[in-house]
Formats: structure tokens, C-alpha cells, sequence
């Protein structure tokens, strides 16, 4: 491959995950959040989150092959199970750095950079999927996957990712257990488990499975968007 080529496919990758980067921090209208944070969280989703969910991915996944006899739902177990809680667990554990924690400053903050970090895991992710598809299918495959995965998988890891971080920021914000987290981690998981579980399983064939996807995302992601303009209207003194 050309690095004319490689450079094709990293900027499609990338590129609309680094605008949906700009779309939600530019929904917070009143102190947004500074570039010098959400650049790193989206660095950290790009690179340290990509790189220990596979690792954690396939610990687990190992674990459940040695554990089991009937490998029937194996693959369904992998994909609606496993991924979503390793990556879910991973993503937002930008918030916990030094750089990041001491931005949590208002309630939106914490949806805010949960997404980021989803957008910067999907655009690696969509970069490792696109690169397969180019090479094993051609340029056509590899821009309708694209296509897809610049909407449904951006979009999915970053509502996803949101409520966990928001539930994080509460947590710093009011000084209460880390435990409190919980409700928000399970939404991450079941959100990420249901987009997975779409495109894997549809009684109605494929292509309602990727509509039902793609509806869930978009649900998801306005409500995210709307819940950070609602927490930033009540700043207004």
C-alpha cells in the first residue's frame, strides 16, 4: 500500500470523528471546555484505550474459550458481552487523569469528555476496520463501511462513553464513592451491547439490524447533546 493510500484512509477515519470532536464541545455554550483537555482525551481514545481493550479483550475472551465446551454462541458472547464492557470499562478512564479530573467542574463537563474519548477510540477503530476492508475488498467496500461506521460507530461510542463519564463527574463533583458510578458504567454497556447486538443479530435480516443500529444512535446522541445544553442553561446566573 502507497502512503498516498494510507493517508487516504487515515483521514477518512479520523476526520469525521475530530468534527463530531468540535460538534460536542461547541454544544456547551457557556465556559466551554479547553482545547489542551479534549485533545488529549481523544488522544487517549485513539491510542491507550485502543491498545488495552484489545489486550483486556482478549484475556477475557480466552478465559470464557477455556471455560466452555459448546463454542455455538461463542462469537455473539464476544461481540455483545465481552467488547462492550472492556471498552466501556477503558474509555473513560481519561477522566481519571490529573489533566482531565481537574476540568470536571460543571455537571456537563463529564458527558462532554466521555464523548470525546469514544470519538477518539472509534476513529482508531474505524481506521483498523477500514484498512481490512480496503485490503480484503477494495475501495468500494471500504467506503460503505466507512460510511457507516463515520455515523453509527463514532456516534455509539461517544453517547456511550458519555453517561459513564457522566456519572465519573458526579462522583468528583459531589465526593461520593466511586460506586455511584455504576448505574451510568451499566447504561454504557447495555447502549454498546444493543448497537452490537443490531448489527450481529436481526430476525428481520441485515438491513433492518443496521437501521435498528443506526436509530439507537441517533436517539442516543441527541439525548446526550441535549442533556450537556440543558446542565449548561442552568449555569446561567
Amino acid at each position: 500500500m502507497k502512503w498516498l493510500e494510507l493517508l487516504f484512509l487515515f483521514i477518512m477515519a479520523f476526520l469525521p470523528a475530530l468534527l463530531y470532536v468540535i460538534w460536542i464541545r461547541n454544544t456547551e455554550k457557556i465556559n466551554p471546555e479547553r482545547w489542551r483537555p479534549i485533545i488529549f482525551c481523544f488522544i487517549w481514545g485513539a491510542t491507550i484505550a485502543i491498545i488495552a481493550a484489545i489486550i483486556l479483550e482478549f484475556i477475557l475472551g480466552f478465559a470464557l474459550a477455556v471455560s466452555i465446551t459448546d463454542f455455538t454462541n461463542f462469537g455473539f458472547i464476544t461481540v455483545v458481552i465481552i467488547a462492550p464492557f472492556a471498552e466501556e470499562l477503558i474509555k473513560p478512564l481519561a477522566l481519571r487523569t490529573k489533566i482531565v479530573k481537574k476540568e470536571l467542574v460543571e455537571l456537563e463537563d463529564g458527558l462532554i469528555y466521555g464523548a470525546v474519548a469514544g470519538l477518539g477510540f472509534a476513529a482508531t477503530e474505524n481506521l483498523l476496520y477500514g484498512y481490512e476492508a480496503y485490503i480484503s475488498e477494495g475501495l468500494f467496500y471500504f467506503l460503505i463501511l466507512i460510511s457507516i461506521r463515520s455515523f453509527g460507530g463514532c456516534l455509539l461510542h461517544a453517547s456511550a462513553t458519555a453517561w459513564t463519564g457522566y456519572g465519573y463527574g458526579k462522583v468528583v463533583m459531589k465526593h461520593t464513592s466511586i460506586i455511584r458510578i455504576l448505574p451510568y458504567f451499566l447504561t454504557a454497556i447495555i447502549l454498546h451491547a444493543m448497537y452490537n447486538g443490531f448489527l450481529s443479530v436481526s430476525l428481520y435480516g441485515p438491513v433492518v439490524g443496521l437501521f435498528l443500529a443506526l436509530g439507537l444512535t441517533a436517539i442516543t446522541i441527541t439525548i446526550v447533546r441535549r442533556k450537556i445544553a440543558q446542565l449548561d442553561n442552568e449555569n446561567i446566573v
